[in-house]
């Protein structure tokens, strides 16, 4: 019997020792964000108001000791903020001033980080009654909200939610104009908020939707699934030859980062209410 004990007893030594070794050889210690240095991150409001840039920044100077200051504009206020050398990297979602921007050589590296899709709201009345008859049509939506017409609040600030909702009215022919064409030139969480007021219709990220949803009470989603609604964001380093204050290794360090399995995890892992707002797509 005492054989026995004791045998066990070295089991549960021997064991308790290994799964203490594995600890320590597998957890990392946190780097203080900023003794690497700092980085600007011009970014579009979508990502801050969905929430995923609380989640991934914390993480990645946690794990470079870099730290991350934020700027989130719409993405052409983005864009140009690295044009001018007022950023180091971009995190953005309108692909044909991505395009430009890098054939212009503003940009060194552009990679594809994720996705999610546009939606449209609207209110739970739905007068346009986008639900009925355009529920994933959005070409057919815009018309049928011009038409009433019903109030569609725009963000009219060149973002990237902006583009695609002008690439929409274009689609579908119509110039958008008058007082029921509320511009504005706000984010997408002050958009969704007059939005609501006004009980209107707007284009909205999923992802800022999703996180905003509970206090949205008067706006629900009228149309989603079209193709053309896809969003897809990108990461772009800025050109270190625009100026001397571009940190172009810190620059590098987060777009390796995001990219990397370590970011796309902390990406496809964030949920609000359950619900992925994001999905990784680096190749």
């Amino acid at each position: 019997m005492k054989k026995k004990l004791t045998v066990f007893l070295i089991v549960v030594l021997v064991c308790t020792l290994a799964l203490s070794f594995a600890g320590c050889t597998t957890t990392k210690k946190a780097l203080e964000p900023g003794s690497n240095g700092t980085i600007i991150l011009a970014t579009t409001t979508s990502t801050q108001d969905s929430g995923l840039l609380d989640v991934l920044v914390p993480v990645f100077e946690g794990d470079t000791g870099i730290a991350v200051k934020v700027v989130a504009v719409g993405t052409g206020k983005a864009i140009a903020m690295g044009t001018n050398g007022e950023a180091d990297v971009l995190l953005v979602h309108a692909r044909s001033q991505e395009d430009a921007f890098m054939a212009a050589g503003s940009g060194t590296e552009r990679f594809d980080v994720m996705y999610n899709d546009f939606v449209v709201l609207g209110p739970k009345a739905d007068p346009a009654q986008v639900k009925t008859n355009a529920a994933s049509d959005a070409t057919k939506a815009f018309p049928a909200i011009a038409a009433v017409p019903s109030a569609f609040v725009s963000r009219d600030d060149k973002s990237g939610t902006n583009t695609k909702e002008l690439e929409i009215w274009k689609a579908a022919n119509i110039t958008p104009e008058g007082d029921w064409y509320i511009r504005t030139g706000s984010g997408m969480g002050d958009t969704l908020t007059v939005t609501n007021e006004k009980l209107g219709y707007t284009l909205a990220d999923r992802a800022t939707y999703a996180n905003m949803k509970d206090t949205m009470t008067n706006l629900e989603i009228v149309c989603e699934g079209d193709p053309m609604l896809l969003n897809p964001y990108g990461v772009i380093t800025v050109n270190p030859a625009i100026n001397a204050q571009i940190n172009a290794d810190g620059a590098k360090a987060f777009a390796d980062w995001i990219v990397s399995p370590e970011g796309q995890k902390v990406i496809g892992d964030y949920k609000v209410n359950g619900d992925q707002l994001f999905t990784p797509s680096a190749k």
